[in-house]
């Protein structure tokens, strides 16, 4: 197991070598034809020494999206108290374990949403005059959601800007969807999977450093963003090749969110993998911050709990279980871990324990 220091002076000599890897762009293999999901080669791994960066394209469609490998290790989550406009449920700070997984390079954007929202590959296959195989039988089968009221961009643009204001519940039926599209399994960051790949092996309070006048530079937020978001992967990413953990949209993890979580673990062990199940609706965890937030908001370790009044001017009654009609700031990415999970690891990160009446068969 690669152990991630937290040293430093270590990151700042790794970097270079991070970087130049990363910034490349990242090349798909050719997949096998007759392979209906279209795996890039570079996404097979089974240990972390193998993990690549790989591009995963859809079938039947233009769309593909890029991953990340992000590798297993210990850090500090949370804050220190010394940190500026620290906030009380960042701490205490704790040592986590992380395995290794892949991350989303880019936040998810419209296209990559559509094509499941608008059952955009399925309009496509009937195009082309191809019959549906048992990968798409599987993925059709994956509920979607009913259509909105209004243009869920509102007007802040669409091809290559980040998917916004979904509930939890639509982004993880979303990476259901991938995952039987794919054959591989996807679903949301936990929180600490989040703020983990956010530091990207660094302990200050953004992955850049401490100094929010550098903010300009790697996210999209309040004082730069002309009251928008922006098109993904236009700022630096962090060390670790990720673009917009700071700011432009903040995004989904799949853990409930409990104030005092932190406080519960043992301060002389390491927490391996945490994560909190959701046991209600409101509140759920959201990280990163936005193109609506000032500095202290798109901190590594600041947290953001969802509320009801993210769907308070939805007319519909009941409100949609699909969309959050106020979180024009709201989005996800996705990751993929390298073990393979259980049958019941992947019911828990999925939808368990809060599918709704409507989804249950």
């Amino acid at each position: 197991m690669l152990t991630v220091r937290l040293d430093q002076c270590f990151w700042q000599a790794a970097a270079g070598v991070i970087m130049m890897s990363i910034l490349m762009p990242i090349m798909a293999a050719d997949p096998d034809p007759n392979d209906p999901y279209l795996r890039d080669p570079d996404s097979v791994a089974t240990e972390e020494k193998e993990m690549k960066p790989y591009v995963q394209k859809l079938r039947d469609t233009e769309i593909s999206f890029e991953m990340v490998p992000i590798p297993g290790g210990e850090f500090l989550m949370g804050s220190p108290e010394s940190e500026e406009n620290r906030e009380p449920d960042e701490g205490p700070q704790h040592k986590v374990k992380i395995s290794p997984f892949w991350m989303g390079k880019h936040e998810i954007t419209w296209d990559e949403y559509d094509t499941w929202r608008l059952n955009l590959d399925i309009q496509r296959r009937d195009l082309f005059g191809r019959t549906a195989d048992e990968v798409d039988k599987k993925a059709d089968g994956v509920t979607r959601p009913t259509k909105e009221y209004t243009d869920m961009t509102f007007g802040m643009g669409h091809d290559g800007f980040p998917a916004i204001c979904m509930t939890q519940l639509a982004a993880k039926m979303y990476c259901a969807w991938l995952t039987e599209r794919t054959g591989q399994y996807y679903r949301l960051p936990t929180e600490a999977e989040w703020e983990y790949a956010c530091r990207a092996g660094t302990t200050t309070a953004y992955s850049f450093g401490d100094d929010p006048a550098d903010l300009d530079e790697y996210g999209w937020y309040y004082d730069n963003s002309d009251e928008a978001y922006h098109k993904v992967g236009q700022k630096k990413p962090n060390a670790w090749g990720l673009y917009d953990m700071h700011g432009n949209v903040a995004e989904w993890c799949l853990d409930q969110y409990q104030a005092d979580f932190y406080s519960q673990f043992n301060p002389n062990s390491v927490a391996v993998d945490p994560y909190l199940p959701p046991s209600s609706l409101y509140p759920r965890v959201t990280r990163g911050g936005s193109w609506f937030d000032d500095p202290e908001w798109l901190r590594s370790a600041k947290r953001i709990s969802s509320s009801e009044d993210w769907k308070i001017q939805d007319p519909q009654l009941p409100q949609s279980m699909w969309y959050h009609t106020d979180a024009d700031f709201v989005g996800f990415r996705v990751v993929r871990p390298l073990n393979p999970p259980t049958d019941e690891e992947i019911q828990e990160k999925v939808l368990y324990p809060d599918i709704p009446d409507e989804l249950r068969k």
